[in-house]
C-alpha cells in the first residue's frame, strides 16, 4: 500500500516529488550538479574578494580570461584538481577535498 503523502503548494517540493523522489539517478545527478555551481560559487566570491576581474586572476594562474569564466560558470563539468589549486595558490589559498557519508548509503566491499 502507498503511503499517501501530504499535498503541498510548495514549487519546490512538487518538483522534488515529480522529479526527483525514489529515482537515485536523478538525485545523483542533482547532487553532482549542486556541487558543480558550489565551485563555480566559490572562485568566483574568492576571485571578487581579491579585487581581481577573470583577466587579472587569469593572468596570476596561467591560464585565459575564457578559462576562468568557464570555471565560474555552474553548468561547467570540465574541474580539474590541478586547476583548482593553481587558484588557489594564486588567491593564497589551499584546497580542501573531503569524503562525507552519503545518507542512508553505505556499498558493500
Amino acid at each position: 500500500m502507498a503511503i499517501k503523502q501530504k499535498r503541498t503548494a510548495d514549487a519546490v517540493e512538487i518538483i522534488h516529488r515529480r522529479f526527483f523522489q525514489g529515482k537515485p539517478e536523478m538525485l545523483a545527478l542533482l547532487e553532482r550538479e549542486r556541487m558543480n555551481a558550489e565551485i563555480a560559487r566559490q572562485i568566483y566570491d574568492l576571485r571578487t574578494e581579491a579585487g581581481l576581474t577573470q583577466r587579472g586572476l587569469a593572468k596570476l594562474v596561467g591560464t585565459s580570461a575564457s578559462a576562468i569564466c568557464r570555471l565560474e560558470d555552474g553548468d561547467y563539468r570540465g574541474h580539474s584538481l590541478g586547476m583548482l589549486q593553481r587558484i588557489g595558490v594564486a588567491l593564497g589559498k589551499r584546497v580542501r577535498v573531503r569524503f562525507v557519508p552519503l545518507k542512508g548509503k553505505r556499498r558493500a566491499a
